[in-house]
């Protein structure tokens, strides 16, 4: 069946309508294509692994303004919880309904229908569109956009700016920009001992007072007080696992698993470096062993274009009439591996259901930011020129 290309409706019921569960895209893909092809796209799959992904281009010249997003969505869950069909990409009352809905078939949908109405009264743009759309996202992120930019850029492709559709609005379309993200590091943190019985400690070494002390010379530092833009970094521990279950056995190993979320006061590296000098405070005095796996998912940043930042905020505030606040709360996006290759910034649809049962958007909230992302092309490309 044939989209009409300029109806993001119809293009977000189809999405929809892929089961498209990382890492599988299940056609999703396919439609995106289709649209853009039909466009005037040159449209190039990047399958690495198990993950497929797409970036599309019209036009030869600069500035190069991009979409970026993503197909892939989180499991449904019970199916039998939910009220319509998740993957039925069903619209009652207004509302459509299913998986992706909110994160985030619907800005795709509105990205595609945008371009394609743009194009209706400028065919030739003082420059280029691209989308990027990967099918990693709500995944382990190693086989989508990082490895897709690494690939164009070494085919010689340049992003001038990007904006990526993402449901940013916490309760109504138009409260707010992303215009950084905040890094992420996780950690776990394994302390063996010796295992032995209670009455005979002097035979056995605890694990676990070893790796409470060490959480608490953690816990115990106030990171910092926040910076502008973003709220104070915080460190949270999600899990104590010991696995032990007597009264009178001293186990053989404990394990914390924690996340810090951290603003630009600091750097990924820098927070390992200290970890690391606090496990070895209590390694001098502790006869067992202290093993860290510390990871740094995404670095702390803020995209300071103000052009750029400023033009996406006076079109949102032209639909809405709403002053969008500019922010950096919230989990991390793919926006932390873009902004290493140009301007980032992220303005979707309301993520009040995302990743939920249910999961579900007003049909006009999709139709207001299609209207929103065609204003800002139409703005982009007249106020950036090469």
């Amino acid at each position: 069946m044939t989209i009409d290309p300029t109806d993001p409706i119809a293009l977000s019921q189809a999405l929809i309508q892929a089961p498209s569960v990382t890492p599988r895209d299940e056609g999703a893909l396919d439609t995106v294509q289709a649209a853009l092809e039909g466009l005037g796209f040159t449209c190039t799959r990047y399958p690495f692994e198990e993950v497929d992904n797409l970036y599309a281009r019209l036009g030869t010249a600069e500035p190069v303004f991009c979409f970026a997003g993503h197909t892939d969505v989180v499991p449904e869950g019970d199916s039998a919880a939910w009220s319509k069909d998740p993957f039925g990409g069903v619209i009652e009352n207004g509302i459509l309904w299913g998986r992706g809905a909110a994160d985030m078939k619907g800005a795709i949908g509105a990205f595609i229908a945008a371009t394609a109405r743009y194009l209706k009264s400028h065919p030739a743009p003082t420059g280029s569109i691209a989308l990027l759309i990967t099918g990693d996202e709500e995944g382990p992120g190693l086989h989508g956009t990082k490895r897709v930019l690494e690939a164009i850029t070494a085919a010689g492709e340049r992003l001038t700016h990007c904006l990526v559709g993402e449901p940013t609005n916490p309760n109504t379309l138009g409260d707010t920009i992303k215009v950084g993200r905040r890094g992420s590091l996780n950690g776990v943190i394994t302390v063996h001992g010796r295992q032995g019985h209670v009455a005979y400690p002097e035979r056995a070494v605890n694990p676990i007072p070893t790796l409470m002390a060490l959480l608490s010379r953690l816990t115990a530092r106030t990171l910092d007080e926040g910076a502008p833009h973003f709220q104070p970094s915080n460190l949270e521990i999600t899990s104590l696992d010991v696995g032990n279950p007597t009264h009178n056995v001293i186990p053989a190993k404990a394990s914390a698993r924690f996340n810090i979320r951290f603003n630009v006061a600091h750097q990924g590296h820098d927070l390992k470096r200290w970890i690391e000098q606090e496990a070895h405070a209590i390694d001098l005095s502790f006869p067992g062993e202290i093993d860290l796996d510390l990871k740094v998912t995404g670095e702390a940043f803020l995209t300071e274009d103000n052009a750029f930042t400023g033009l996406l905020s006076e079109a949102v505030e032209a639909h809405t009439g709403r002053k969008p606040a500019l922010t950096t709360g919230g989990g991390t996006s793919d926006a932390r591996f873009i902004k290493n290759y140009a301007p980032v910034a992220e303005f979707g649809l309301v993520g009040a259901t995302m990743h939920q049962v249910d999961e579900r958007v007003p049909v006009g909230d999709i139709e207001a930011l299609s209207a929103i992302y065609e204003t800002i092309l139409t703005r982009y490309f007249q106020a950036f020129r090469a």
